[in-house]
């Protein structure tokens, strides 16, 4: 019975990574120099053969870097961009900062760093009178609101259950590829070491001072140790929506439209296992990006909520007093940080609980987020990708033999599925991973990189340190709304073409 149930238990998997257009290691660019070059040898020959292999050696020396790649798909000169950028950012100081009464900064207030310096928080009330906050992303003209929601368990479920939330989940990213406006969309996932100050809050208040000697004690122990074998975790879903060009609209009327929106959107969370879902205000957003940077003032946190009903932190004190930015890590206040990257997402088919090991809390860290990032494609745009992909890899079948035809095959299978799917009404949605862990000192980067590997490998993930940009990077795993592909230097269609 238990063998049937295994074999039974359903697979997840189809995705593939985007095919970059052009001739094998070449993109678009490369591709259209590489042959523009022989165009241009040809011409050239007709008037001197030792000009035509200087020519040649020039173009040799311009287009081999395109076609040396890393396992991650970059080429030599994305490689020399990113180190030339880092040498300008230190050579200016701006991987160091420093914020409070005392910095240079005008105002005296601890504003978070770097790519959100600029943002703006107001709040709103959706359809149940619910506060939302919403951050506004000037520089790109871009606004967020962020979901919380505390997801069931995997315990004790049934994999028909659980085939029904991921179901549900895959309905609702569907519904985001037609969601007016949005330009992306993530998950993050933060687990901490339970700090006891919630069960304490619980606990000792109803302690009846009458009660016998022996019940007081057992349960003033059970305050103090559980939590030392115990972690808290908590979900959040930010949205970010973009401003259709040429149009102005004033900030109510923004916010109105989004409050329209969140009774829905809530309602596919709950129907994908999410449990409750409620928005978050900009005093609860606050407190998150503040304990991200401050790890020590958590317990704190939660104890002014417990008594208080809240903090009263604004956005203009989230962030950190000082924060230095390191080739492999970033320093903020009381923790030290470390962000990978995803490569390449496991190969075949997954279970449902392929991700569990990394979602929990990882022991000898002070804090741990997983961010999902979704970036949804319209219905019109997903039709041509996929018919793209089924071309190219029809094409690929056919032109080679032996065991690389045989991998082609099940490129086209894939190709057909997914071609299938999107037909009859499933969304197209590119997804990345990001994971970054605190820790109390650089001395235990060593340790948290152990770990870390150590949790890639049972969820069959491959992943690198972000490098050189561990400050935007550990800003991209925060509920704030950063969506990389939105902030680079490099517009986001010659990055594919590259």
């Amino acid at each position: 019975m238990s063998t049937e149930a295994a074999n039974a238990a359903p697979t997840y998997g189809n995705w593939r990574r985007p095919r970059r257009p052009g001739l094998g290691p070449f993109g678009l660019i490369g591709t259209v120099g590489l042959f523009g070059g022989l165009v241009l040898d040809l011409m050239v020959s007709l008037v001197s053969l030792p000009l035509t292999l200087v020519v040649v050696l020039i173009q040799a020396l311009f287009l081999l870097p395109l076609a040396v790649r890393t396992q991650d798909g970059r080429n030599v000169y994305q490689l020399l961009a990113l180190r030339v950028s880092w040498f300008r950012r230190r050579a200016k100081g701006s991987t160091s900062y420093v914020s409070g009464p005392l910095s240079p900064r005008p105002g005296g207030t601890f504003r978070p760093p770097g790519l959100l310096s600029r943002v703006k928080v107001s709040e709103g009330r959706d359809a149940y009178d619910q506060p939302f906050g919403v951050l506004h992303h000037p520089g790109k003209n871009l606004y967020t609101i962020v979901l919380g929601c505390e997801p069931d368990g995997g315990s004790l479920v049934d994999s028909d259950q659980i085939d029904n939330w991921v179901a549900a989940w895959g309905h609702w990213l569907a519904r985001l590829s037609s969601e007016p406006g949005l330009r992306g969309a993530s998950v993050i996932v933060e687990t901490a070491p339970d700090s006891g100050t919630r069960l304490a809050n619980e606990v000792l208040p109803r302690i009846d001072p009458n009660a016998p000697a022996a019940a007081r004690a057992v349960m003033e122990e059970v305050v103090q140790r559980y939590p030392t074998a115990s972690s808290e975790m908590h979900t959040y879903l930010a949205l970010t929506y973009g401003m259709p060009p040429g149009q102005k609209r004033r900030g109510e009327d923004l916010i109105a439209d989004l409050a329209v929106r969140i009774p829905g959107l809530l309602e596919g969370v709950v129907r994908a296992g999410g449990g409750p879902a409620t928005p978050l205000s900009a005093e609860r957003i606050a407190e998150v990006v503040r304990v991200a940077y401050d790890p020590a003032v958590a317990a704190d946190v939660l104890e002014a909520r417990a008594v208080h009903g809240g903090t009263g932190l604004g956005w203009e004190d989230a962030g950190p007093a000082a924060a230095i930015e390191k080739v492999n890590a970033y320093q903020h206040d009381s923790g030290v940080s470390r962000t990978w990257m995803l490569t390449l997402a496991p190969r075949g088919t997954v279970r449902a609980q392929v991700l569990r090991g990394l979602l929990e809390d990882a022991p000898g860290t002070r804090r741990k987020r997983v961010a999902l990032l979704y970036r949804p494609i319209d219905p019109a745009t997903s039709a041509r990708i996929v018919e793209a992909d089924r071309r190219a890899a029809q094409f690929m079948a056919t032109s080679r033999r032996g065991m690389v035809q045989a991998r082609a095959a099940n490129e086209v299978r894939a190709a057909e599925q997914t071609a299938v799917e999107e037909a009859t009404g499933a969304g197209l949605v590119e997804f990345s991973l990001m994971v970054t862990v605190t820790v109390d000192s650089d001395a235990e980067l060593d340790d948290a990189n152990v770990t870390v590997r150590n949790l890639l490998a049972g969820a069959r993930l491959l992943m690198r340190p972000a490098d050189r940009m561990q400050a935007a990077a550990f800003s991209c795993t925060l509920p704030v709304g950063i969506l990389p592909w939105e902030h680079t230097l490099v517009p986001r269609e010659l990055k594919e073409a590259l």
